[in-house]
């Protein structure tokens, strides 16, 4: 079992930049594929991005492709979503995932086994 807490989120101007950090319990981190989905107002949550436990194979939802990239380090427990050049659509509570069997590619249409509680990103116009 793994425990997931986000940090990070706040309020940005659009065109702006955020880091999320999402710190991961447990000595297993590093089996894990990890991850990030979202929700927005008054819509259902919809995958961001994932990332393999090596690192090594990353994969993205068409909306971010290009402005957001998901990294971790396994020495720390930590996966990390750094969004640039963001948009007001991008406004959501951002949720920091973990799974152990499912790939990344998978993610767009499965729901990953592990959630935090969520951060808040507030893109302003």
């Amino acid at each position: 079992q793994v425990q997931l807490v986000e940090s990070g989120g706040g309020l940005v101007q659009a065109g702006g930049s955020l880091r999320l950090s999402c710190a991961a319990s447990g000595r297993t981190f590093s089996s894990y594929v990890m991850g990030w989905f979202r929700q927005a107002p008054g819509k259902g949550r919809e995958f961001v991005a994932a990332i393999s436990w090596s690192g090594g194979s990353t994969y993205y939802a068409d909306s971010v492709k290009g402005r957001f990239t998901v990294s971790r380090d396994n020495a720390k427990n930590t996966v990390t979503l750094q969004m640039n050049s963001l948009k007001p659509e991008d406004t959501a509570v951002y949720y920091c995932n973990a799974d152990i069997g499912l790939a990344p590619r998978s993610w767009g249409s499965s729901w990953p086994r592990y959630w935090g509680q969520g951060t808040q990103v507030t893109v302003s116009s």
